[in-house]
């Protein structure tokens, strides 16, 4: 949907940050309002638009909270996400700290938070689609990346660019708030309603 249509709204919803006025939402036929909301939390992992890293060592940065996670686990999601090498360069590898001398560039930080993810490993995935400060060769890594971490589990994909969720097994069309159509990239085409319009004229302007 547009910006303003209540895509992030809803993530908000889903992960118990706004508490509901009407209705329900269950994880695996649980209503949410009935466990505790660090325990909602806990079912998901989530790479949003504004990427942060905090003043630590990159190995902290990519473990942040989650307990018991080995050298191994760290290293292979940074392998993962194609960081691995870039990490290996710093001048303390994956013990060097983040802060002004060792910055990173916002594709770098989106890959990081993207390890980050895959280490917390957790069974509900949330994409705010997050390309829309890099190069093209950087988004391509980015988008394999979060290819790769979207395997095997629910995603739920917040999406600007709608190349991104063609293959998506359900999508939802937002406008001021309201879900306005629903389907797969296919049907939605075939519809020729709000969707439709929107895909032609993204398609329309990458042609231009």
């Amino acid at each position: 949907g547009p910006t303003g249509a209540g895509k992030t709204t809803m993530v908000n919803l889903l992960m118990r940050f706004y508490e509901l006025d009407g209705g329900e939402i269950r994880i695996d036929g649980v209503p949410t309002a009935s466990i505790p909301r660090s325990e909602v939390h806990r079912q998901f992992s989530m790479v949003l638009q504004d990427t942060w890293v905090f003043q630590g060592t990159v190995r902290e940065n990519i473990v942040y909270d989650k307990q018991g996670v080995t050298d191994e686990q760290v290293r292979a999601a940074a392998k993962a996400v194609g960081l691995d090498r870039f990490i290996e360069s710093l001048p303390e590898g994956y013990d060097t700290v983040l802060d002004d001398k060792a910055a990173l560039s916002a594709g770098q930080k989106q890959l990081l938070t993207i390890a980050r993810a895959m280490v917390q490993d957790a069974p509900i995935l949330i994409l705010d689609e997050a390309t829309s400060s890099v190069d093209t060769r950087t988004e391509e890594l980015i988008q394999k990346a979060m290819d790769q971490l979207a395997v095997g589990r629910t995603s739920f994909v917040i999406a600007h660019r709608l190349s991104t969720i063609r293959n998506a097994d359900m999508i939802l069309v937002m406008n001021h708030g309201d879900i306005i159509e629903r389907g797969t990239h296919e049907e939605l085409l075939a519809k020729g309603g709000f969707y439709a319009d929107l895909y032609n004229s993204q398609f329309a302007s990458l042609v231009a």
